[in-house]
C-alpha cells in the first residue's frame, strides 16, 4: 500500500471516527440519527449488491430504505407502527412488480431488515433501554481496539488460520490479540471512567462486555466476509475511501450489538 493510499485510509477512518463519537456525545438523539443513517446507507449498499439497483427496483428500495430507518427508531412506539406500515406496503409492492422471483426479492428485503434493521435497533436500544448513550461509546471502542489488536498480532505472528474457507487470512493469534486488546481497554474504562460510561466500575462486568464485543465482533466480521465471497466481491462499496463500503465498517458492529444488549440486560437483572 503506497503512501496515498495510507494517507486517504487514515483520513477517511478519523472523519468516519469522529462521526460516530460527535453523534454518541449528542446522547440518545444522535445516536438514533446515526442508527438511521447508517441503516440507511447499508440497506442501499446490501442490496446494490444482492439484486442490484434499477428504475423498476426503485419502489422497493425506497420501501426498503423507509423499514430500515422506522425499524432502526422501534424503541419508539410510533416509529414501531411506521415500520409495520412499511411492512405491510412492501409486500402489496412487490404484486405490481414483474420479475421472474418475487420471493426472492421478497427474501432479501427481510434479510435487509434483520440483518441490518434490528442491530440498528438495539444500538437506540442500548441508550434508550438503560439510560446510558455513552456506554455505545465503550462498545465501539472495543470494536475498534479488537480489530487493531487483530490486524497487528495477525500481521505479526499469525500462522493458524481462524476460517480459511471464508476468510483465509484471519488468525487464531489475531483473535486473541483483538480480545486481550478490548480487555485492557475495559480494565482502563473500568478503572478510570466508569461514570462516564456507566456500568459501574466492576471489572468483571466490563471484561465480560469486552469478550462479547470481541467473539461476537469476530463472528460479525465472518458472516460479511461470507456474503461477500458468496456474491464473488472483495469490499461491499467505495463510500469510504480506502474502507470499502458502510458494510464493511460496520459488519462488526451488526453482530455485536444484540449481543451486548442481551449481556447488559442480564447484567442488569441478575447483578
Amino acid at each position: 500500500m503506497n503512501l496515498r493510499k495510507i494517507l486517504l485510509r487514515s483520513i477517511s477512518g478519523l472523519i468516519y471516527i469522529g462521526i460516530i463519537v460527535g453523534a454518541i456525545m449528542c446522547g440518545t438523539e444522535g445516536i438514533s440519527v446515526l442508527a438511521v443513517v447508517f441503516g440507511a446507507l447499508a440497506t442501499i449498499e446490501f442490496t446494490k449488491i444482492t439484486k442490484g439497483i434499477s428504475y423498476t427496483s426503485l419502489p422497493t428500495l425506497i420501501a426498503d430504505v423507509a423499514s430500515t430507518g422506522f425499524l432502526a427508531l422501534s424503541f419508539f412506539i410510533f416509529p414501531l407502527i411506521l415500520w409495520i406500515l412499511c411492512l405491510i406496503v412492501r409486500l402489496i409492492i412487490q404484486l405490481y412488480i414483474e420479475t421472474d422471483k418475487p420471493l426472492k426479492d421478497l427474501a432479501y428485503s427481510l434479510m435487509t431488515q434483520l440483518y441490518i434493521g434490528i442491530p440498528m435497533a438495539l444500538m437506540v436500544g442500548i441508550a434508550v433501554f438503560y439510560g446510558v448513550p455513552h456506554l455505545m461509546l465503550a462498545i465501539f471502542i472495543f470494536i475498534w481496539l479488537n480489530d487493531t489488536g487483530a490486524f497487528l498480532i495477525g500481521c505479526s505472528i499469525g500462522r493458524h488460520r481462524l476460517f480459511p474457507s471464508v476468510s483465509p487470512k484471519k488468525s487464531w493469534e489475531g483473535f486473541f490479540g483483538g480480545l486481550i486488546f478490548s480487555i485492557g481497554a475495559s480494565i482502563l474504562i473500568g478503572q478510570l471512567w466508569p461514570g462516564f460510561f456507566g456500568m459501574g466500575n466492576d471489572i468483571w462486568k466490563w471484561g465480560g462486555l469486552a469478550v462479547v464485543v470481541s467473539v461476537f465482533g469476530t463472528w460479525g466480521d465472518l458472516i460479511e466476509s461470507m456474503i461477500k465471497r458468496s456474491l464473488s466481491i472483495k469490499d461491499s462499496g467505495t463510500m469510504i475511501p480506502g474502507h470499502g463500503g458502510i458494510l464493511d465498517r460496520i459488519d462488526s458492529l451488526l453482530l455485536v450489538t444484540p449481543a451486548a444488549f442481551i449481556y447488559i440486560y442480564f447484567i442488569e437483572i441478575l447483578f
